[in-house]
């Protein structure tokens, strides 16, 4: 988060008004609500993680073993049953 001086952003008008509840302090404006992005969103983490696990899910229904996937997967044992066992198909 930067910081943006409020008479380069507000009009006047409105400046006059925030300046009747605070002077001189730094002040925090929320997103509006539905325009923050979920974690991951924007670096591409959750669809990676998302098709990882998926990838993941489909290698178990076809017969391969836990312990095989965490070595291939490079994961502990208890990452990978808590993702085969809540993906929902």
């Amino acid at each position: 988060m930067k910081y943006i001086k409020a008479e380069n952003v507000f009009p006047q008008e409105l400046l006059v008004e925030i300046q009747k509840h605070i002077q001189g302090e730094m002040i925090y404006i929320p997103k509006q609500e539905g325009v923050r992005k979920k974690w991951g969103e924007s670096s591409g983490n959750r669809k990676y993680l998302e098709q990882r696990n998926s990838e993941i899910s489909d290698y178990f229904s076809k017969g391969y073993s836990i312990e095989e996937l965490a070595e291939e997967f490079y994961l502990s044992i208890s990452s990978i049953k808590r993702i085969v066992y809540s993906r929902k198909n």
